[in-house]
């Protein structure tokens, strides 16, 4: 597609976005009208909602527009997932420059709607603005097909910790990155485009997790929530999380341990959740810690000693791209 997105217009962008669009079963009423329809069997919608800014959470010459989409909608997804949920639907509010070329919008609804296909959902809707710099907005949506959601509440001391996917993956990708470099790509591709185990967030509800969320901000940081809102103590047995040979060699040549990306890297979307001890687990989960009766350490700690070192996201502390 050639020229800008001042040149196409935007009811002209609105119709280059929605004719790139599949659909899903639970679509009833998709993009075109005053709203979407979106069937909830459960009669309990679950959502969540995310910003993505230039600059911030992405760079245009790190990242091609359609790894923008899959991250924005795969970070987003992942939150109905950590719920228990399973994905329905996913809205886009995106504010762009007019002298934008046309191909960027394009090609980023390519990427949302890929990853929707891969977690099952579909978008629905959403709506377009001028501005100076490129914001992507989502909203995503999903069903807990009878059960009950997950929270992050319900960790009981005697529960074991587990996790699924993939942990400091993204966090040493940044670190290629932020030396110029471009490889190993798995790694450069996991901070571009996160693959959060989708399925196991309905899984795990199903299994009786007693509390679950995503690895966003960092492991010890989300652990960190689920022992604030349960009002418990975490332990992490750092010898229990494999670190793959090849993040060693990265952290050996820029100088940094890779548990500390293991740890505090966040912007993987792993599932983490805590389970009684007598649930068997299925082998993609791996055991990493215990839950224990609070104590006057901090709430999470690793191998039984407080965490010390920086880590973990914030959205008004370090500056991200």
């Amino acid at each position: 597609m050639k020229g800008t997105v001042g040149e196409l217009g935007e009811f002209g962008l609105i119709r280059e976005l929605t004719s790139r669009l599949t659909t899903t079963p639970a679509v009833r009423v998709g993009p075109g009208d005053d709203a979407a329809v979106v069937a909830a069997p459960d009669r309990r919608v679950v959502a969540s909602t995310d910003i993505l800014l230039e600059g911030r959470h992405f760079r245009r010459d790190w990242s091609t527009a359609y790894d923008v989409g899959r991250k924005a909608a795969a970070q987003n997804l992942a939150d109905i997932a950590a719920m228990g949920a399973v994905p329905t639907a996913l809205l886009l509010g995106l504010v762009v420059p007019a002298e934008l070329p046309a191909t960027w919008p394009s090609e980023l609804m390519d990427g949302l709607r890929d990853e929707c296909q891969v977690a099952g959902a579909a978008v629905v809707g959403g709506d377009v603005v001028r501005g100076d710099t490129i914001m992507v907005s989502i909203t995503a949506l999903g069903d807990l097909r009878n059960h009950e959601p997950v929270t992050r509440g319900g960790a009981q001391p005697g529960d074991v910790v587990a996790v699924t996917g993939w942990l400091g993956w993204s966090a040493a990708g940044y670190a290629v990155l932020s030396r110029g470099f471009r490889s190993p790509r798995a790694f450069v591709e996991a901070h571009r485009r996160p693959e959060p185990p989708y399925h196991a967030g309905p899984a795990a509800a199903g299994l009786g997790a007693t509390s679950m969320t995503d690895v966003s901000d960092g492991l010890i940081a989300d652990l960190g929530h689920i022992a604030e809102a349960s009002k418990v103590r975490i332990d992490v047995r750092s010898g229990d999380i494999d670190i793959p040979s090849q993040m060693n060699d990265i952290g050996q040549a820029v100088g940094v341990d890779p548990i500390q990306w293991v740890l505090s890297g966040g912007e993987d979307h792993a599932i983490v959740a805590t389970f009684p001890p007598d649930v068997k687990l299925p082998a993609r989960w791996k055991v990493i810690g215990e839950v224990l009766n609070p104590s006057a350490l901090p709430q999470v700690t690793v191998d039984g000693a407080p965490w010390t070192s920086k880590g973990g996201w914030d959205h008004f502390g370090d500056i991200e791209s």
